[in-house]
């Protein structure tokens, strides 16, 4: 057992009292051995500064730069989701306060609706790791959290942006502390009309002479057509802290309507049509905690509603815009969950814990359905029920060593799944620079989403679920530290295969739908390094960096003589991903540079690189400078934030161009 030295000085930098560091020093420990519900997981906490750095970002913003994971954008403000280590956006799960948020028609999260000010507490848990909690994570797992204000009495924060391509953002926070009760309420605005400037590589223009001939060409600079948005979120944490007992209750509304942009290969005219998407999602959870000498035990109960309408209209000829589609979706999602973990002498723990979700699901379009129409034609009217079941066992028979096994039982309308196992292992190798080995293997399975077996046309409900074998071992290095800075790194290597992988296929009705047609090998590294430094008595800077290396090959059987796609990598996976970020803070003022990056993804499933077959690699750089003024009773503060700083020209998405530079400004108050 030693002293942190280094998190004292940290700490007065930071502007803690003499007082505070003498209490810090008597508390903060490091001890040569991980905690014992720890054992054998690779879990990366996002850094919560990176949550807070300004309200016009999403989570799916503070992903692509602060981990490795594969972020893919549809456009800004529209659909972006997150994967791990070379699987799908269905094969990441992601849960709030402890509660599954994945859509279960599609199995899968938009990141571009969750805004970073509303999460508290973020951490990946990768590949095996995330057994512990959930099944379906054949990727991993994304854990988002609120929790209750550190500081006591009432605080008020009021923040103002404005910036490029007409956008606004308002964020507030009004909070109380006492010592039972805390309540926080914040609310976000964002709106925008998001009309950029691109170049259109897939149109071209071309430059004629006198003699009506070609004599040059060039591609046309466009605006993004019918892209605007408007984002409401409103957010009312309750947290009660009793002497044995905790208990919170946390309610999300959410208004969104948004436009969805033409394609860079569209020719039409954005006013001879409408293309709308609105959304209206309430979530709410509460949860109650009692701890004793030798068990905890917790409930949680929570409840999603989701209502998303898409509208297309088209002119008809005569200047009036007559609907195409009016597809609509009502989900009404329950869940539930019981749980215990109970201590035992000799450093053995053992976890149990049931989960219950029912899922109520009616999909429709609105112009083809009547009061006489049957429903089912049309749409479908789904009730599913998932019940999950884990036992955790955690031993640490010598301090320097550890190991977790788990064991999963799931059932999925009534279906019931072969038993999921995990084995995990973690030793320290070298106490005094906290040098620590783990490794992990185990089998998991996700279920088909609603819309995979019951979207009309195609849906398929003779689909398997999908089922992953995979192992992973890795590095930590977390003690390396000295007088005013400290060093933390990991490195992990892992291995996966996928069988029953769905893919949604043209059928030769003219619709598409899903099949298990893949086998996947899902292998790389990951590895990750923080490092934080004190140069000065005003000056403090910390740098972070991650880095992976993902193939995701096809293994499977070919489905015709034509199939070239056994051996090559999954369309729209990068082999190579990488972040960075360095913030350096003199006095009042901050500087924050971040950076990340993807390799080449291919959009066709045999590689092919002719025409549209790829997207290139491309690097992303944003810069932001800010500056505090405090006094009493209020504290100002000034950030100008400026996104994709070189102006560079990408593509998340085939044929959804990205905005070039662009800036924004923010004033904030706080009291």
């Amino acid at each position: 057992m030693k002293k942190i030295a280094g998190i004292l000085i940290l700490l007065a930098a930071l502007g803690g009292t003499e007082a505070e560091a003498q209490t810090v020093l008597r508390e903060l420990t490091v001890r040569g051995r991980r905690p014992l519900a720890e054992t054998g997981v690779l879990r990366t906490p996002i850094d919560s500064a990176a949550l807070k750095q300004n309200i016009a970002l999403s989570m799916a913003d503070v992903l692509g730069f602060n981990s490795s994971l594969f972020v893919k954008n549809y456009g800004r403000a529209t659909l972006s989701t997150v994967s791990f280590r070379g699987t799908s956006a269905g094969h990441t799960q992601v849960t709030w306060n402890g509660m599954p948020v994945n859509n279960p028609t599609i199995g899968s999260t938009d990141f571009s609706t969750i805004p970073a000010y509303f999460i508290d507490r973020a951490s990946l848990l990768h590949g095996n790791s995330s057994l512990g909690t959930t099944s379906g994570g054949l990727g991993g797992l994304v854990q988002l959290a609120s929790e209750p204000v550190k500081t006591d009495g009432f605080s008020l924060q009021y923040v103002q942006g404005a910036g490029s391509f007409s956008t606004f953002d308002e964020y507030l926070r009004a909070s109380y502390g006492g010592e039972r009760w805390r309540s926080s309420t914040r609310v976000v605005l964002s709106s925008s009309a998001n009309d950029y400037t691109y170049t259109n590589h897939d149109k071209k223009e071309n430059i004629y002479d006198s003699d009506h001939n070609i004599v040059g060409g060039y591609h046309p600079r466009e605006r993004n057509r019918s892209g605007a948005f408007r984002d409401f979120h409103a957010l009312q944490d309750v947290y009660y802290r009793g002497s044995s007992n905790t208990a919170g209750a946390s309610i999300w509304y959410l208004n969104s309507r948004r436009e969805l942009p033409m394609l860079t290969t569209d020719y039409g005219d954005a006013r001879d049509f409408s293309n709308v998407q609105r959304e209206q999602t309430l979530r709410a959870v509460a949860s109650w905690k009692h701890f004793a000498t030798s068990a905890t035990t917790e409930l949680r109960a929570g409840y999603i509603h989701t209502t998303a309408r898409y509208d297309y209209s088209r002119d008809n000829g005569s200047g009036t815009l007559v609907a195409m589609t009016r597809s609509r979706s009502i989900i009404n999602s329950f869940y539930g969950h019981a749980g215990g973990e109970y201590r035992f002498p000799f450093n053995l723990s053992v976890e149990v814990a049931a989960d219950l979700k029912q899922h109520r699901v009616r999909s429709y379009d609105d112009k083809i359905e009547t009061p006489a129409a049957a429903p089912a034609a049309i749409g479908y009217n789904v009730e599913r029920s998932e019940f999950s079941a884990a036992v955790t066992a955690r031993w640490r028979p010598v301090p320097r060593a550890g190991v977790a096994a788990i064991v999963r039982e799931e059932a999925n309308a009534g279906k019931w799944s072969p038993v999921m196992p995990a084995l995990m292992l973690d030793a320290i190798l070298w106490p005094r620079i906290g040098l620590s080995a783990r490794a992990s293997v185990a089998r998991n399975y996700r279920y088909p989403a609603i819309n995979d077996l019951y979207f009309m046309p195609g849906g398929n409900p003779d689909l398997r679920p999908e089922k992953g074998f995979s192992y992973d071992a890795g590095l930590e290095l977390s003690g390396i530290r000295g007088t005013g800075w400290d060093v933390t790194a990991a490195a992990s290597w892992f291995d996966s295969y996928i069988d029953d992988w769905i893919l949604w296929l043209p059928t030769l009705k003219g619709f598409f739908s899903p099949r298990n047609v893949l086998s996947v090998h899902a292998y790389g590294l990951e590895a990750r390094a923080t490092a934080g430094w004190l140069p000065g008595r005003h000056w403090s800077l910390k740098a972070s960096a991650s880095a992976s290396w993902t193939p995701s090959v096809n293994t499977g059987q070919p489905q015709s003589d034509a199939d070239r796609s056994i051996g090559k990598q999954l369309p729209y996976v990068p082999r190579r991903s990488a972040s960075a970020s360095l913030r350096v803070e003199w006095r009042s003022w901050a500087f924050l540079y971040k950076w990340n990056s993807y390799s080449r993804r291919y959009t066709m499933s045999d590689n092919d690189v002719t025409l549209s077959g790829s997207l290139p690699a491309y690097y992303m750089s944003n810069v932001e400078i800010e500056k505090n003024i405090r006094f009493k009773p209020c504290g100002l503060s000034f950030k100008l934030a400026v996104n994709n700083l070189f102006n560079e020209e990408y593509l998340s998405v085939l044929s959804r161009p990205m905005p070039g530079i662009n800036f924004e400004f923010f004033v904030g108050v706080s009291l």
